[in-house]
């Protein structure tokens, strides 16, 4: 903790006088002879001498917090972004189906999605993408949260698994003035005439690298339970990521070993990259995390809920002392007034 008026932390040596002065005050009192008749009456007078000192402590209390206040104390606190976004970019390929996790993958991780959007603070923006065979945008950033629900209620699954073009749509909408094209990345800049438009979103695309996990108002988590089979290479869009400073939080769902299983009559090979998943978590200053089931998804999603796009920082914190002395000063003056008939 440090303090923006240092100077005036003198003021706290007169809380020990204060105290001193309490207590001369007691003495001063005319003492009042008391006949202990039995050994209940004698507790019960140490119980009311105990009490009376309780107001008169509140009292002080309340006026060191004001004192300290005064030096106007900074302390380092976790706090939101002024403008925070989360992109939860989900893998709907059909592999999604499997009913190794109950009663779907599918649905756990849509309920998980969903119970995140609960516990996530009102003033933060969430996207929603969803990848299979190609990615794209199902909700754009929003506080509303029931849009949001609708957009994880109404997901389509399809074929194939493209990691790298769900991060590199994700960046897209967060950074649309650098013109990010997935289909340019995908197919090459020559299927189309190079007009003037193009050419300055490609002039705009011109930027500097800063450090990974550096973009503080924005954090992408993304779910997938499979392997890149189609799309943007997925490092290459974890690099993308890493230079623009947004960390990517991923959520590894299902086993690295892998098997085949049947979902609805069709098969489905479901090993788990996990390897290039957890590289791309740490390229990109994020944390990776594996889930096997539906309980630790939820887990999984209650963690990065108390992680995601708080920062450190350091706060001024005179209002709040100020607002615990004012609680301290209503609470002895309340007590002296209801034991005593008056104030401390």
């Amino acid at each position: 903790m440090s303090f923006l008026w240092p100077q005036h932390l003198w003021w706290m040596l007169a809380l020990p006088l204060l105290v001193l002065l309490y207590l001369w005050l007691l003495r001063r009192r005319v003492k009042v002879a008391l006949r202990v008749s039995s050994i209940g009456t004698a507790r019960a007078a140490q119980g009311r001498t105990l009490r009376r000192h309780l107001p008169p402590a509140l009292l002080l209390l309340a006026l060191g917090l004001l004192l300290l206040a005064l030096a106007r104390p900074v302390g380092r606190v976790m706090l939101p972004g002024a403008k925070s976004t989360v992109l939860l970019a989900l893998d709907v390929s059909l592999s999604m189906r499997v009913t190794d996790v109950k009663p779907t993958r599918m649905v756990a991780a849509q309920e998980a999605a969903k119970s995140f959007l609960q516990d996530l603070p009102r003033d933060i923006d969430v996207g929603v993408i969803t990848f299979a065979g190609t990615a794209q945008v199902a909700q754009q950033p929003t506080r509303d949260r029931p849009s949001l629900v609708g957009a994880i209620d109404g997901i389509q699954m399809q074929r194939g698994t493209a990691l790298g073009s769900a991060i590199v749509v994700c960046l897209a909408e967060l950074f649309p003035g650098q013109g990010i094209d997935l289909a340019d990345m995908v197919f090459g800049p020559q299927r189309r005439p190079l007009n003037p438009e193009r050419q300055a979103k490609a002039e705009a695309q011109a930027f500097t690298p800063v450090a990974p996990g550096s973009y503080k108002p924005a954090v992408i988590i993304l779910l997938s339970d499979g392997r890149r089979t189609t799309g943007v290479d997925t490092l290459q869009a974890a690099q993308m990521a890493a230079d623009r400073g947004v960390r990517v939080h991923v959520i590894g769902l299902g086993t690295p070993d892998g098997h085949l299983a049947a979902g609805e009559g069709m098969a489905f090979y479901l090993q788990l990259d996990e390897a290039t998943l957890r590289e791309v978590a740490r390229m990109t200053g994020g944390e990776y995390h594996s889930a096997a089931s539906a309980q630790a998804l939820h887990k999984v999603y209650q963690e990065l809920g108390s992680k995601v796009l708080l920062q450190t920082r350091e706060t001024e914190l005179t209002a709040l002392l100020c607002l615990l002395a004012a609680c301290l000063l209503v609470a002895g003056s309340g007590l002296s007034l209801k034991w005593y008939g008056h104030m401390a």
